[in-house]
Parts: structure tokens; C-alpha cells; sequence
């Protein structure tokens, strides 16, 4: 009777060491999925109840003042090209993604208004309204397909013969 006793309670204390283990990597998981929805761990930040301005967190260097310069007909902020409804694509296009996923596309003027609609549809880009027009005429005037890819084939090469 005493053997059995002793087996239960081996049992009862592995199965209460079981729960704990399992409960310190469920907080441990619980965390890992908490540091990646939010990496600054903001929840866990604290202010005096002090309101905070906009002057506290962003300050501009003088140097970066002129926010939408252009040089040498180019955009110096995104790399965009300078054209009729520039700055209705960076309005709309960079608030999302990088200007870098529009400078690499070359589409046609449907391409660019489907690409348009498939992130209406899944990446909840907003009805972009009268500004539509302008913005699929700059990205079909700036950013359309070209004809460049491999290299043109020789020609009038004099080819000649490699001796042994």
C-alpha cells in the first residue's frame, strides 16, 4: 500500500512540475508573440502624465528644411522623377511602402490601375477618388515598361579563328 502511494505522489509532483514548465513557456511565447506586434514595448512604457508635443520627438536639421527638394529633375527625397502629379504619388504611394517598390516597377497604364485596385482590395489602400486619374497618368508617363532587357545581338563582328 505504502509503494503505491509513493508512486502516486512520484506521479503528482512530475505532473505538477509538467504544469509549471509548461506555464513559464507559455509566458515565454506569450512575450516572443508580444515583442513581435510591438518591438518598443510601448505598453510598458510609463509617462507622468505629461502630455507630449510634437516638438519633443521630431526635430528637422536644418539641412533636411527644404523636405521636398528636387535636383536635377529628381525628387531627392524618394528618387522619384519631377512631373505633373509627383507629389500626389509620394502623398499616397510612400505613406505605405517604400519609394523604392514604385522607382523598381515599369507597368502600363492598366497594370498600374490593377495594381492600384488589388491593394484597395487587399492592403487597404483608401479610395483614392479625383487623385486617381493624375497619379496612373504620372506612373504610366514616368514608369512604364521598356523595351530594354538582354542585351542586342553582335553584329558586323570580324570573327576569327583561335589556332592551336
Amino acid at each position: 500500500m505504502e509503494n503505491k502511494e509513493k508512486v502516486q505522489n512520484s506521479f503528482k509532483q512530475i505532473r505538477h512540475l509538467a504544469i509549471g514548465i509548461f506555464c513559464v513557456f507559455m509566458a515565454m511565447a506569450v512575450m516572443l508573440l508580444y515583442l513581435l506586434v510591438d518591438p518598443t514595448l510601448s505598453a510598458f512604457k510609463f509617462d507622468s502624465g505629461k502630455k507630449a508635443t510634437t516638438n519633443e520627438y521630431v526635430s528637422v536639421p536644418e539641412s533636411d528644411a527644404d523636405f521636398d527638394k528636387i535636383e536635377n529633375g529628381v525628387h531627392v527625397r524618394t528618387g522619384f522623377v519631377e512631373g505633373d502629379g509627383l507629389m500626389l504619388v509620394v502623398n499616397n504611394c510612400t505613406n505605405c511602402h517604400s519609394a523604392k517598390l514604385v522607382t523598381q516597377n515599369r507597368m502600363s497604364k492598366e497594370r498600374w490601375l490593377a495594381t492600384i485596385r488589388w491593394m484597395q482590395e487587399t492592403q487597404n489602400l483608401w479610395d483614392l477618388g479625383l487623385n486617381e486619374e493624375p497619379i496612373v497618368n504620372y506612373l504610366a508617363t514616368y514608369y512604364t515598361p521598356t523595351e530594354e532587357g538582354r542585351r542586342k545581338n553582335l553584329n558586323a563582328i570580324e570573327w576569327y579563328e583561335l589556332e592551336d
